[in-house]
């Protein structure tokens, strides 16, 4: 067992500024909080640390996670939530200002780029970005489009995420990449940007929205190549939770290892905090004392 591998068994030893907390598999499974996340999360605002949300799933906005997650007893506002469409709509706004957009999206996604003040078309000679998103409506039409936008236009390529498929009660359903594979298989041409986790992109928006330098933050989330990988990407501190997608065995011989692990939300805060048990002296205050 390596270095890397031991470290990653012992829970944090310290709290954190911020925090960025995954969703699914993270704070909840499907409509149930997973044990723990309620008392831990208020544990620590109530400590002083500052808490965000991310998700790669484009399918619903910012708005209705933060109603998700306060109807679960997690209260949460809008600007607490970063999904894979903000950070879509913040690399739009730096690398293509005001381009036309042609989006293989759903609705949702394609109202929040409107929102955001990009002209869309379903002209592909119009298009200088085709934004590709998970798209349960995509078919040979949205696919022709966005074919002549790239191989015979000059559209550059743009995905919220990078998921293969998306996690179901019934086992899964093909999310962006899938779309995207279609879209460069038949134009040649790669994906300029892939904005969501694990990329730079959301990483940069998460640490904007918290107004922190990376050392100050912790990643918490059940995927290492997406929330683990998107920690190290710019030097925050990648806890792994082991309620969602990843066993713990998973770990060795990964390209990507959490700095730590964690059985459970309730092991995040250390040795003799418990979330339920009586307030106690603050660990920033210590800390920064």
């Amino acid at each position: 067992m390596s270095a890397t591998e031991t470290r990653a068994l012992t829970p944090p030893n310290r709290v954190y500024p911020g925090y960025v907390f995954d969703l699914d598999g993270t704070v909840y499974l499907g409509e149930s909080l997973l044990p723990h996340a309620a008392q831990t999360i208020r544990e620590l605002k109530a400590r002083g640390s500052r808490v965000v949300y991310v998700t790669n799933k484009p399918l619903e906005t910012a708005d209705e996670y933060a109603h998700k997650l306060t109807r679960l007893g997690v209260p949460t506002t809008r600007s607490d939530v970063v999904t894979s469409v903000d950070a879509l709509v913040d690399y739009l706004h730096h690398a293509h200002p005001g381009a036309t957009v042609l989006a293989v999206a759903e609705q949702s996604a394609i109202d929040e780029l409107s929102a955001a003040g990009f002209p869309l078309t379903t002209e592909p000679s119009q298009a200088e970005v085709v934004v590709v998103s998970f798209d349960r409506t995509f078919d040979y039409a949205k696919l022709n489009a966005a074919f002549q936008a790239v191989r015979y236009g000059s559209a550059v390529i743009v995905a919220t995420n990078p998921d293969p498929y998306c996690p179901t009660p019934e086992g899964g359903i093909p999310d962006c990449a899938a779309m995207l594979a279609a879209i460069e298989a038949c134009s040649g041409a790669s994906a300029e940007a892939v904005v969501g986790k694990p990329s730079v992109h959301m990483a940069r928006a998460l640490l904007g929205r918290l107004g922190m330098s990376a050392q100050d933050v912790a990643v918490i989330g059940d995927r290492l190549l997406t929330d683990m990988a998107m920690a190290r990407s710019l030097g925050m501190t990648g806890i792994l939770v082991l309620t969602g997608a990843t066993r713990a065995d998973s770990l060795y011989g990964a390209p990507v290892q959490p700095h730590y692990m964690i059985n459970s939300l309730d092991d995040l805060l250390p040795e003799g905090l418990s979330p339920d048990g009586p307030e106690s002296s603050s660990l920033l205050e210590e800390e920064s004392g």
